[in-house]
């Protein structure tokens, strides 16, 4: 792989029925590494089919904990950037060159795909919308989307994400307050907004109760000396 190549990073869980797709529709951009987070299906066995590397951890520990792994190997293999997507179909890989394209004209930590909010079921919408609000506030800037998936992440923002103790989806918002507290920049792009009945990994309870905790947590990191 050439050296500072950028590599799609896709984290899963059980996603036998979308993962192929996805994997292939990477490839037409970038090289491919699905970590397969303690899947019970067929989700490693059909992104290896589809042209993926894939690293396997048992049991399931977590999308952020996936992450974390991914990084590691794409940093040892001297990534200089990786573009993550999630395996359900929500983040069409057609968009991966908006990313690259973004990072181009604006080598930032962190560009992140936006979603329209206006196509969201009504629910995702709200728990969304608020979820936005909140995490705006603590870092004391308008954050458009802080729950997409669908992110460039640079070299020297994965270096300082290694040591993350977020091992859920919390990652994905303490992404965002490790990018602004060490001034790498944020930079957006209009992504598609993709529902179409895929089941959720989240349990609400538990995510609303370490999305308040990451929330406090984003405005202590921001306020501290």
């Amino acid at each position: 792989m050439p050296a500072q190549a950028i590599i799609a990073l896709i984290p899963a869980n059980n996603e036998q029925d979308h993962i192929a797709e996805v994997v292939k529709g990477a490839r037409q951009y970038l090289p491919v590494l699905v970590v397969d987070d303690g899947s019970t299906d067929d989700t490693a066995q059909l992104a290896q089919a589809a042209g993926a590397r894939v690293l396997r951890q048992t049991p399931n520990q977590g999308k952020g904990a996936a992450l974390i792994t991914g990084f590691r190997q794409c940093m040892a293999e001297g990534a200089g950037a990786v573009v993550m997507l999630d395996g359900d179909g929500q983040h069409d890989p057609a968009e991966i060159p908006k990313f690259l394209e973004a990072y181009t004209r604006q080598p930032v930590g962190m560009v992140i795909g936006q979603r329209d909010y206006s196509q969201m079921p009504r629910f995702r919408r709200t728990t969304n919308t608020f979820g936005r609000w909140m995490i705006s506030l603590a870092l004391g800037q308008s954050i458009p989307d802080n729950q997409s998936g669908y992110r460039l992440v640079s070299h020297t923002l994965l270096e300082r994400l290694l040591d993350s103790p977020e091992k859920g989806f919390e990652l994905e918002v303490d992404m965002i307050t490790i990018c602004l507290k060490h001034h790498l920049g944020l930079a957006w792009v209009p992504i598609r907004t993709i529902y179409a009945g895929q089941a959720s990994h989240i349990r609400p309870l538990r995510h609303l109760v370490n999305y308040f905790r990451i929330v406090i947590k984003a405005w202590r990191t921001m306020h501290s000396p």
